[in-house]
């Protein structure tokens, strides 16, 4: 079988980008990331990727980058786009031409907790439990069919720094795993629904965490 052509996007410090490097290095993921897009030229994600011999583009959000974009991806004829960490909306005409296959990972237990700064948003909010969610990309912000979940139990201690890094640990369980159904075509979005071998996913499915 042919491996698996991956574009990701990010915009800091690419701690789950080194993840899924390390998952290729191992054979879990047979796959090739092709190119690594971020719109911060000081994202750490960048050396972690030119350390690993893969291209990297930074693009302007300001501007209009989508040609750019799809020049790039059309170039290497992408099977999958990878949100990790990525901090900026990719307009809907991007989205709908890429239309499942596009998945991001989102650190809150969606839908509860869309946008930015979700561990301090818990916490306030007095939430029993935390964690992250894969989920397939529409147009509208932290939308579209989640396919995994991990979560962990809040403590009375806890504080964003903790959550965040168990956090943390729980999106370098579930995103390769995502990935890998992916590629070996287990999961695939039809109708804004998830189906994972052709039967529809009724619920996210979880992954035991702590």
């Amino acid at each position: 079988m042919s491996r698996s052509k991956v574009i990701i996007f990010i915009s800091g410090n690419g701690s789950n980008l080194q993840n899924i490097i390390n998952n290729i290095d191992n054979d879990f993921l047979k796959m090739d990331i092709t190119a690594v897009v971020s719109n911060n030229p000081n994202a750490k994600g960048l050396v972690r990727a030119e350390e690993a011999g893969i291209e990297t583009m930074i693009i302007d959000t300001s501007n209009k980058y989508i040609d750019e974009l799809l020049t790039l991806i059309n170039a290497y004829n992408i099977d999958l786009i990878l949100l990790s960490g990525f901090m900026k909306i990719l307009p809907k005409d991007f989205t709908d031409k890429f239309y499942g296959k596009i998945m991001n990972l989102h650190p809150s237990l969606l839908p509860k907790f869309k946008g930015l700064d979700t561990h301090k948003k818990v916490l306030a909010s007095k939430e029993e439990y935390h964690g992250a969610s894969v989920h397939f990309v529409t147009s509208k912000l932290d939308d579209g069919p989640v396919i995994i979940q991990g979560k962990t139990k809040i403590l009375k201690s806890d504080n964003e720094n903790t959550l965040r890094d168990r956090v943390h640990r729980i999106e370098h369980n579930i995103f390769p795993l995502a990935i890998k159904w992916f590629i070996e075509k287990h999961i695939k979005q039809v109708k804004d629904k998830c189906f994972f071998d052709n039967e529809e996913l009724e619920c996210p499915i979880e992954h035991l965490a702590d």
